[in-house]
């Protein structure tokens, strides 16, 4: 793995490059990008796919979003979701410069926001070959489900007061404790899942702090990441989704995905047994995950 960087407008993207074995600078490889969930960093999930699909044959490069872990831009912990987007097409311009990344055969893996995102920008992104998302969530659908209109209300009015001197308020994407979920009433798996996955040696990471600037919820409420897909996702498509379903919704929004989108070659997974985090690292989940998406990227990025 190299620690790489790449340009996006003004700033610099931090991101792993991951090389399969015996790699050899002289060949031309499949690529794939790699793009994490909300409040997540490269070195969490997107990381440990981008690393599994490195031993079957792929560069695969996970990188930290814009505003956000070791990438720049500011204002810091910004969810924007057209700089999300556009990310992932920066990250596509930077393998098109590598002599050893085959420039017709770049897809997309998204894990949870990251596959709404991935899903988001395939529609106008025409360089990527294949998209495959796992435990995706189209995050606008998400946050329009839990009290949108006092949400919009409570930043119009921090808007106001920032204008005259207040200073910006960073919320949190979850709770930090599974106690402080259970005092505020929040039982649900999803939620207490995410806590056990980013809140505890299981999958925390400095760089993941758990930060999200509170100006960025109304483009988060406004934003659809399956719009027009019925219409412009026409590329090979895979959805990985657990069965197990909670709150979050990534098992309708695979489904939902499913059927809108416009891609002749599309097909939906369902890993029994798992919820939507244990397709982030736990073995069992992901082993059955990667034995879908590596056959899945090898037909259509392999293919001639």
């Amino acid at each position: 793995m190299r620690k790489v960087k790449f340009k996006n407008r003004n700033w610099d993207t931090a991101a792993h490059l991951n090389l399969p074995d015996n790699f050899d600078e002289t060949q031309n490889y499949p690529a794939i990008v790699c793009v994490h969930p909300g409040g997540s960093v490269k070195e969490q999930t997107a990381g440990l796919y981008a690393g599994k699909l490195a031993k079957k044959g792929f560069i695969a490069l996970a990188y930290d979003a814009s505003f956000q872990g070791e990438s720049g831009g500011e204002p810091r912990y910004l969810e924007d979701l057209t700089t999300r987007v556009e990310d992932i097409r920066y990250a596509v311009d930077y393998l098109t410069t590598l002599n050893f990344v085959d420039k017709n055969r770049i897809g997309l893996l998204g894990i949870c926001a990251g596959g709404g995102y991935a899903t988001n920008a395939a529609l106008k992104e025409r360089r990527i070959r294949a998209v495959a998302t796992v435990s995706g969530v189209n995050i606008g659908r998400a946050f329009r489900e839990a009290n949108f209109l006092e949400t919009l209300e409570a930043v119009s009015s921090q808007r106001t007061a920032e204008a005259n001197g207040a200073e910006s308020i960073i919320t949190n994407w979850t709770p930090n404790s599974s106690e402080e979920a259970k005092q505020a009433g929040i039982n649900d798996l999803d939620m207490l899942e995410a806590i056990d996955y980013y809140r505890t040696p299981r999958g925390e990471f400095p760089t993941s702090n758990n930060k999200l600037l509170f100006a960025s919820m109304p483009d988060l409420i406004m934003f659809d990441a399956f719009h027009l897909a019925d219409f412009m996702l026409t590329q090979p498509l895979l959805i990985i989704v657990g069965d197990k379903v909670g709150a979050f919704g990534s098992y309708r929004d695979g489904f939902d995905l499913y059927k809108k989108a416009a891609s002749k070659n599309k097909k939906i997974h369902i890993v029994n047994g798992a919820g939507h985090y244990d397709l982030y690292d736990k073995p069992e989940a992901t082993a059955e995950a990667l034995d879908k998406l590596v056959p899945f990227f090898r037909e259509n990025l392999l293919q001639e």
